[in-house]
C-alpha cells in the first residue's frame, strides 16, 4: 500500500472519530493511543494539531488561571501568574482576587498596581507621598492604578467582587507584599509605643501574622468614609473608567485604549480592551515599544506568533487564560468561537503603539512589495485602500498614532 493510500485511510478514519486526534488535514500525524486529557485537547485544537505554517520552537506563551494555586482566606481568595508560572513574562505578573465581601488589608508594593473590576464593586483607598489621600468606589469595567510604594486598601462592597491586578514586573508575587499587619508584628512594642505616643499595652492584641484578606462588614456610604486631609486629595485620580471610553468601531469589533493620554496618573501601563465579533480577527500586527501581556475575559481565540528564525507557533485561549507576545513579534488574534471574544492587552509603556502588516504593505512602493512577495496586481490594488484615513478591514484595526497618514482618532471618528 503506497503512502497516498495510507494517508487517505488515516483521514477517512479521522472523519469517523468522535474525539480529537493529532492528525492534520494533509495527513501528517497519527492517533494518540496513550493516556490523554480529552477535555484539554478539545479546548486547544491548534495546539493539538498545529497549522502546517507553524515552524521551529517558541517558548510557551499561554497559561491558565485554572492551573494556578488558590490562596483561600475567610474573606476571599487570590491566585497569581508570575514569571514562575510563565517564564517568558518578564514585564508583568497578574493576580486574580475575590473579596466575598472582605478586606484586602492595608498594604503597599514595590511595583505599580493596575486593576480591572470583573464582577461586583469595591472601595479603594490610598495615600501618596505628600499625605494627599484618595477614596473611590469601583464598578465592573472600571479600575485603578496605584504607583509603586503608594499604600492602599481594597474592600468588597455588598455581595463582594472579583478583579484582576496587574504588576509591572514578572518577578512580583503577593507573598512579597508590605502588609500593615506584618509591619506591626515585627516592630518592638516599645518602638510602636514611642512612635504613636501611646502605652505599649495598646498593641497587646495586634495580629501576630499577616491578615491578607479578612472579613469586612458594610462600610457605609462613600461620603461617610472620606477622611479630610490637610494636604488635600491626590491631584490625578487613581481611578480609571475604561469601560466608559468611547470605542473605536470597526467591522470586526471594537477597541478602547487607556494610556497616559486619557489616564494621566498612569505612566507605566498602557492598556486596550478589545472586542472581536464571531468570524472577526484582530489583524496581523506587531508592537514597537513593549511586550504584550493579555488577559482573556470571554470567548475563544486563536493566536499565531511569528519570530525571526523563522519560528512560528499557534496557541488557543479561553476565558481566564493569560497570553504573552514579545515586543516586535508579528501576531493576530482570531475569534474562533460562537460568542464575542473579549480580552485585555497590557504594555509596559505610557502609550499604546502598533504597526499593521496591511498598512506596512500599503505605505511601501508597489514595486517593492511585488518584488518581495510576487503578489498579483489586484492584491496590490486592494491593499492600497489602507492608505485612506479610515481603514476598514474584515478583521479589527486599531487606532494609530496622531499625525500619520493612516490616522484614526482615539474616538474612532
Amino acid at each position: 500500500m503506497n503512502a497516498d493510500v495510507e494517508i487517505q485511510k488515516k483521514l477517512d478514519e479521522l472523519k469517523k472519530s468522535t474525539i480529537p486526534e493529532p492528525i492534520r488535514s494533509d495527513g501528517a500525524g497519527a492517533k494518540d493511543l496513550g493516556p490523554r486529557d480529552l477535555l484539554r485537547d478539545g479546548q486547544n485544537p491548534d495546539m493539538l494539531v498545529p497549522p502546517s505554517t507553524d515552524y521551529g520552537l517558541l517558548p510557551n506563551l499561554r497559561f491558565s488561571f485554572s492551573d494556578t494555586h488558590m490562596k483561600l482566606k475567610f474573606g476571599g481568595w487570590s491566585r497569581e501568574i508570575t514569571k514562575r508560572e510563565l517564564p517568558i513574562s518578564t514585564a508583568f505578573a497578574i493576580v486574580n482576587m475575590s473579596l466575598a465581601p472582605g478586606v484586602r488589608e492595608m498594604h503597599s508594593h514595590l511595583q505599580a498596581e493596575w486593576a480591572y473590576m470583573l464582577v461586583g464593586s469595591a472601595r479603594v483607598t490610598a495615600v501618596d507621598e505628600q499625605g494627599r489621600n484618595f477614596i473611590s468606589d469601583i464598578h465592573p469595567g472600571e479600575g485603578w492604578l496605584f504607583p509603586a510604594n503608594v499604600p492602599h486598601s481594597i474592600q468588597g462592597l455588598e455581595n463582594g467582587c472579583e478583579f484582576i491586578l496587574l504588576f509591572d514586573s514578572g518577578d512580583f508575587s503577593e507573598s512579597n507584599t508590605f502588609s500593615i499587619s506584618e509591619l506591626f508584628a515585627h516592630f518592638p512594642k516599645d518602638v510602636l509605643s514611642a512612635n504613636f505616643g501611646v502605652p505599649e499595652n495598646v498593641f497587646d492584641s495586634i495580629p501576630k501574622e499577616e491578615q491578607y484578606i479578612i472579613y469586612g462588614g458594610d462600610p457605609g456610604s462613600l461620603e461617610s468614609q472620606e477622611v479630610p486631609s490637610p494636604f488635600g486629595k491626590v491631584p490625578l485620580s487613581y481611578k480609571h473608567e475604561m469601560i466608559n471610553l468611547t470605542p473605536a468601531v470597526f467591522p470586526g469589533g471594537t477597541v478602547r485604549i487607556l494610556d497616559s493620554q486619557n489616564f494621566p496618573a498612569c505612566k507605566t501601563v498602557a492598556a486596550a480592551l478589545v472586542e472581536v465579533e464571531p468570524g472577526g480577527m484582530r489583524e496581523i500586527h506587531w508592537h514597537t515599544n513593549a511586550d504584550e501581556f493579555q488577559y482573556y475575559l470571554s470567548g475563544e481565540a486563536r493566536m499565531t506568533v511569528f519570530m525571526p528564525g523563522p519560528k512560528a507557533r499557534t496557541f488557543n485561549y479561553r476565558a481566564g487564560d493569560v497570553g504573552y507576545v514579545p515586543v516586535g513579534a508579528f501576531h493576530y488574534v482570531q475569534n474562533i468561537g460562537k460568542e464575542k471574544l473579549v480580552f485585555l492587552e497590557f504594555f509596559k509603556s505610557d502609550h499604546f503603539s502598533d504597526i499593521s502588516l496591511a498598512q506596512w504593505l500599503a505605505m511601501t512602493p508597489n514595486e517593492v512589495v511585488k518584488s518581495c512577495l510576487n503578489l498579483p496586481d489586484d492584491f496590490i490594488s486592494s491593499i492600497n485602500k489602507a492608505r485612506t484615513p479610515v481603514v476598514k478591514y474584515p478583521g479589527l484595526e486599531f487606532p494609530k498614532a496622531q499625525g500619520t497618514p493612516q490616522n484614526i482618532s482615539r474616538t474612532g471618528q
